[in-house]
């Protein structure tokens, strides 16, 4: 007999409405508990049999999950971007949590990966450096325009340095918008130290990872971006191939295709049309994409091999955005392999493939 339970929670930051399934797919319980660990785990531990739960990926989805993972056989983080069937028909707490439980017994959720907790803490620290670095970036954005909409030219970074400030606020002739423009700059002030600390941070934490020698052996990744490629991908044995790993870092072609086949004298053939291309897949993570693509576009400009790689697809008549395309591809393979395997960077390797 399957002594198999299917729980699926539609959780919220005061309530968590829980629906328990069956080896049959029968509702067995219902019932609303408080977001609180220790309810939860008294909820968990009067169920009998084979537990399988499943919840959103949110808020609370990594304390979630450290909290109930050692009390079940198996915990699915789901992405919501991907549970349509979650959106048909009506929509209420109680709904959500038997579809979640039913897509669980059929295996249909997609899983979010949580699993390394050994690099906890250097992503705390990378989410914070990158969360203040788009507010000072912001912050500079929004002082440019303001000069920009009254027709002052601020190219460059000397609108902020501290020694030109003044000459700067000259320009403003309108009492209300220099002080704008002096409310932005106590604001830049603020950010910039909060940020070298956060850097300065971020750099320690990761040197602690043995990944960090490997990935620094890369031409163009230096100790930030290895940093965040450490943070943001934790392991690369999540990865199978290099595919999936393009697929996350928003690098795969996505493509569309239907009517694939034909009989031909009563033969099955495959059609010979090739599928349509709809760009790269925009379901993926978006600081990843940026180190790859920042990475490829200052190793364009190099001298090494991977500045060859790029001089070479050049020259055989791709586009330019498709070659450096290539190229952060090309990147985020070699930082698999190498990861995986602990091997050396070679770029003799590169310099064959250039030639």
């Amino acid at each position: 007999m399957d002594s198999r339970k299917y729980i699926g929670l539609d959780v919220h930051q005061a309530s968590i409405s829980v629906a328990v399934r069956d080896g049959a797919g029968k509702l067995v319980m219902e019932c609303v508990i408080e977001t609180k660990a220790a309810t939860i785990l008294e909820f968990i531990q009067g169920l009998h049999g084979t537990l399988w739960v499943a919840f959103e990926e949110g808020t609370s989805a990594a304390w979630l999950y450290d909290l109930v993972k050692p009390h079940v056989a198996r915990v699915v983080v789901c992405d919501p971007r991907k549970n349509a069937l979650l959106k048909a028909g009506n929509k209420n707490d109680r709904v959500d949590a038997r579809k979640l439980s039913e897509l669980l017994r059929a295996e249909l959720l997609t899983p979010v990966y949580h699993g390394e907790s050994g690099v906890r803490t250097l992503r705390e620290l990378s989410r914070s450096y990158l969360t203040v670095t788009k507010d000072l970036t912001r912050v500079r954005n929004r002082l440019k325009a303001l000069y920009r909409s009254w027709a002052i030219p601020c190219a460059g970074e000397k609108v902020y340095a501290p020694r030109h400030r003044s000459s700067w606020l000259e320009q403003l002739s309108q009492a209300g918008v220099r002080r704008r423009a002096e409310q932005l700059y106590q604001q830049l002030d603020s950010l910039v130290p909060i940020r070298r600390q956060a850097r300065r941070e971020l750099l320690t934490e990761s040197q602690k990872h043995p990944a960090h020698q490997l990935l620094r052996q890369i031409p163009l990744l230096g100790p930030i971006r290895v940093a965040l490629l450490i943070a943001l991908l934790q392991t690369p044995h999540r990865f199978r191939t290099k595919r999936q790993l393009w697929a996350y870092c928003g690098l795969a072609l996505q493509t569309r295709s239907s009517g694939e086949y034909r009989f031909t004298a009563g033969q099955l053939q495959h059609s010979k049309r090739l599928p349509a291309l709809r760009g790269l897949n925009p379901n993926h993570n978006h600081d990843l994409k940026n180190v790859f693509k920042s990475a490829a576009t200052q190793a364009s400009h190099s001298r090494d091999a991977l500045g060859d790689l790029y001089q070479n697809l050049v020259a055989k008549g791709m586009k330019p955005a498709m070659a450096r395309l290539t190229l952060a591809r090309k990147m985020a393979a070699i930082v698999l392999k190498i990861w995986k395997e602990g091997g050396r960077f070679d770029p003799g390797q590169l310099k064959r493939q250039a030639a």
